[in-house]
């Protein structure tokens, strides 16, 4: 990496605000930030809060045992496995899943939000770290200054002791 490319890099990291990405972020990404958009994200919304609870698994389970006499009555092996494949498991299974991803989103929510703030409480810190080493530099070119000029001066007296 090229001394230049570093500080692009370094200016670039000076000057970054740190951002939090939030839901309503993450909607507008999704479907835009239209009148159709904002409808298409509120009714997902909506369906997905509804189908992902555990009383809509509930209330599938008493859906799919419905059809269970019929299946069984049967007596046919297809029938009584399609019914379990695809009656009970894909109906009853999907709030169950949905209930799942809901509580996984929530916890990498949260620690989205405290890394977050640690971050940014970071990059506060690491501003404040930049800022004095900034004001520690100047202030060594400063007395850096002041000793050249005083070892001149001495040279001068020397000389001017010579002289006379």
């Amino acid at each position: 990496m090229t001394n230049k490319s570093m500080n692009v890099k370094v200016s670039e990291a000076k000057e970054h605000i740190p951002a939090l990405v939030t839901m309503s972020t993450a909607e507008k990404a999704v479907h835009g930030k239209s009148l159709i958009g904002r409808l298409n994200n509120r009714i997902a919304t909506v369906i997905t809060d509804t189908v992902g609870t555990m009383w809509c698994a509930y209330m599938f389970v008493l859906l799919a045992l419905v059809s269970l006499p019929d299946a069984i009555q049967s007596e046919n092996p297809i029938t009584i496995v399609g019914w379990c494949a695809q009656t009970f498991l894909q109906l009853v299974l999907l709030p169950i899943i949905i209930v799942g991803q809901n509580i996984q989103a929530e916890q990498s929510d949260k620690r989205a939000k405290t890394d977050h703030k640690t971050l940014t409480a970071v990059h506060t810190l690491t501003r404040e770290i930049h800022q004095l080493s900034e004001l520690t530099d100047k202030q060594l070119k400063i007395n850096n200054t002041s000793e050249r000029l005083q070892s001149i001066e001495e040279k001068l007296s020397l000389l001017l002791a010579k002289s006379n």
